[in-house]
């Protein structure tokens, strides 16, 4: 197993695919890995790969003619795509839901595609789920950020000049990233309110020690990669009179609802926005998906009726030290998968691994 990790050089995100210590691992397994010069950014040093039984190569042409795995974070840039070769697997972040004309150019080329996207929601695959570890800490960092932002403290004060109330925040969408925002918020002595369209996840955000806002949409459940499912354009008028009467009460909205393989729902529309607090705050963790905000824009603070809106886009990517260090143990793990103790070797067709099968986009799926 021959694999390739191209460095990425993004200025506003520092994050790497894959550290040396799991390198090492998977080395030590009989993978061999080209790491393009630069991959560890301030992170990680050349030499540290070196140490760990990696090549350096000096460009992305070098090291994909000698993998027959790509591994990165984000999906292959049109121009390198002519570097791969038939055969190759492609494994990143790609989202097949929303990047069809990037996958039809790779699978045009004869490239396999195993979208990180695509890791069944299951406590096998648990362990390599790298939408779930960074979700979780983008949850985190949305408090944190929304507490920057806001013009009170967060928990209760009592002070010789007076008794400081406590912050009011909504988290809406309890998946991981809703339920770190409501863990990290009541961490910092907020009052927190969730909301879910899914009442079998009351039990989690209580168990938090927040309060779970209930509101009758008629039945409901989840999918098999366990989000909301889609709701009828009835129900989300329904959700939205819901959320105009918490909404207006709180100083931190953060909203995280989405559907997988589809757009984001818009929530916080126009209307509820104008009736808010001046000077609240809304993070739309969504934005990535369309976002569930109404005006919001990804990366960028926009002020409508006198409410702050922000669009955080990889809202894990703030933190890249520790959302490194989570990435490279997901995908690790995913790659051992393609272990076989039957040939004690790797096995690049993946046969033996339902993980894989299922995380693998066929040559049939495309974008809707």
């Amino acid at each position: 197993m021959n694999i390739f990790v191209p460095s990425e050089l993004h200025l506003d995100d520092k994050r790497v695919v894959i550290s040396p210590s799991d390198i090492k691992v998977l080395v030590d397994k009989g993978a061999s890995f080209f790491v393009q010069t630069g991959l560890g950014q301030l992170l990680f040093e050349d030499r540290e790969y070196l140490d760990a039984g990696a090549q350096l190569v000096d460009s992305f042409e070098n090291g994909a003619s000698q993998a027959n795995i790509v591994l990165s974070k984000r999906a292959t840039s049109e121009p390198d795509i002519p570097f791969l070769t038939k055969g190759t697997i492609h494994i990143s972040l790609l989202d097949p839901f929303s990047e069809s004309e990037t996958l039809d150019q790779l699978q045009s080329k004869g490239i396999r595609v195993l979208s990180l996207h695509k890791i069944p929601r299951s406590t096998l695959a648990q362990k390599m789920d790298v939408l779930s570890s960074q979700a979780n800490l983008a949850g985190y960092y949305s408090v944190v950020l929304a507490s920057q932002k806001s013009d009170k403290v967060l928990p209760m004060m009592v002070t010789p000049a007076g008794t400081l109330s406590p912050c009011k925040i909504l988290v809406i969408g309890v998946g991981v990233a809703g339920l770190q925002a409501i863990a990290t918020a009541r961490r910092l002595g907020a009052r927190v309110e969730a909301f879910d369209t899914r009442p079998a996840v009351e039990e989690q955000v209580m168990s938090l020690g927040a309060k779970f806002v209930k509101a009758d949409l008629g039945e409901m459940s989840e999918t098999d990669q366990g989000y909301a499912q889609q709701l009828t354009d009835e129900q989300l008028n329904m959700q939205r009179d819901v959320m105009k009467k918490r909404c207006i009460q709180s100083d931190i909205v953060i909203t995280a609802a989405q559907v997988f393989g589809k757009s984001a729902p818009v929530i916080l529309t126009d209307d509820i926005l104008k009736d808010m607090l001046p000077g609240s705050i809304v993070i739309d963790l969504a934005i990535d998906s369309g976002g569930n905000v109404e005006g919001a824009i990804a990366n960028e603070d926009t002020t409508i009726h006198d409410v702050i809106v922000t669009g955080l886009s990889q809202g894990a990517r703030f933190v890249p030290y520790h959302s490194s260090q989570m990435f490279s143990s997901n995908v690790k793990n995913l790659l051992l998968e393609f272990w076989s103790s039957e040939i004690e070797s790797f096995d690049l067709g993946g046969l033996h691994s339902d993980i894989l099968k299922e995380s693998m986009v066929e040559v049939s799926e495309r974008a809707t």
